[in-house]
């Protein structure tokens, strides 16, 4: 099968516009969640990370919503620079997202327009018409696993030789009502979340767009390589995570036999850590089953919230530069260890040899994914 080289990357999130001001603002301990009173949000003020509202480009707001805005924004950034075009036969869009349009539901008016307009889609057809791609685009909704599984997708598919180069971009927007949803939970944190902290106390949400364009052609060979992946499922609950971590751990080890690597060639570990108590302990006991209880280990919803739909993408994106600058990042909000199976979570940021990182995610309806990339 042919390799899988990331010829171009973007984060658009209130940190920044481009991965590298992202990264800068990481790299500097620098967090976009704040302390917002939005009455439009929640009646209580609460902890969030969110875009101003003048930071996007309207790019005809009359016709795009915002959060088709944010997946153009981002697309935008990478797709000019990158030398692949929209209208090769060989190139793919793949959109993810957990969310979409949903908000809609509370703004328009309940017509018989408006199931087509927040179908997912309908935003993908659109933001695909926007930039002139021939090819019918794909979407990818998995829960909080949703980024990591358009990655693999679009790997996957490059791989089978349908295409040579697939565009996989990644967005969500926070709303009453997705916040409400996870308020009803209990699962949202009166503080910046604190992931894997023996004091955290829940999800912080956020909200942001990130792509990454991938490609099989040689020419990218010296560029950042895609080794392979894994998902699985816990069967367990609707809502709540497997309580063993051996369904995650089963997707680790899947990841590392495709990849042809060993749990010591692991140099890093960007980890899903939500800091909801049974996320986090999950995924330390998949971890240790894994056999990478001592591989440095970092979760970045300190910097970002829960992107939810963009997560898997920002945090693999993250990681890359990682990689690239040989530099382990914090987990922002950690202070002492808060999981049965201890882990080897970052605290500060150290300079590392890094050539292979491990991304993994977990979801609602017990979905779980897990990559790994080497530079």
């Amino acid at each position: 099968m042919p390799a899988v080289y990331v010829v171009a990357d973007n984060i658009y999130s209130p940190l920044g516009a481009t991965t590298a001001q992202n990264f800068e603002q990481v790299k500097q301990g620098i967090s976009g969640i704040k302390k917002h009173h939005n009455l439009a949000l929640a009646d209580e003020p609460v902890y969030v990370s969110l875009f101003n509202s003048n930071e996007i480009s309207n790019h005809n707001s009359f016709k795009y919503s915002f959060f088709e805005r944010l997946l153009i924004v981002s697309v935008e950034d990478v797709l000019s620079e990158s030398g692949i075009s929209a209208t090769d036969t060989k190139t793919l869009l793949i959109v993810s997202s957990t969310k979409g349009n949903i908000s809609m539901l509370e703004t328009n008016a309940d017509d018989p327009d408006l199931k087509d307009r927040i179908a997912l889609h309908t935003s993908a057809r659109m933001v695909a018409g926007y930039f002139g791609f021939v090819n019918k685009p794909l979407v990818v909704s998995n829960a909080c696993i949703s980024g990591i599984m358009a990655i693999l997708t679009g790997a996957r598919l490059i791989q089978s030789g349908q295409y040579e180069n697939v565009v996989v971009v990644g967005a969500d927007v926070i709303s009453k009502f997705v916040l409400s949803g996870f308020q009803s939970f209990q699962a949202i944190s009166a503080e910046p979340c604190k992931p894997f902290d023996e004091n955290r106390r829940g999800i912080t949400l956020g909200e942001a767009a990130a792509t990454m364009i991938l490609s099989s052609n040689p020419k990218y060979a010296d560029r950042i390589k895609v080794l392979g992946g894994a998902v699985s499922n816990d069967a367990n609950h609707i809502s709540a995570p497997s309580r063993t971590g051996a369904e995650l751990a089963h997707a680790i080890e899947r990841t590392l036999s495709i990849a042809g690597l060993l749990p010591d060639d692991i140099d890093l570990i960007s980890a899903h850590g939500t800091a909801t108590s049974y996320n986090d302990e999950m995924e330390a006991k998949a971890i240790a089953l894994a056999g990478l209880d001592k591989v440095p280990t970092n979760s970045l919803k300190g910097y970002y919230g829960h992107t939810l739909g963009a997560a898997g993408l920002i945090e693999t994106i993250i990681s890359m530069q990682s990689l690239k600058q040989n530099l382990i990042l914090p987990t922002l909000g950690f202070e002492t260890m808060g999981v049965s199976n201890p882990i080897n979570v970052c605290t500060t940021l150290t300079s590392k040899r890094l050539k292979t990182c491990l991304k993994t995610a977990s979801g609602f309806g017990g979905c779980n994914a897990a990559i790994v990339f080497s530079k």
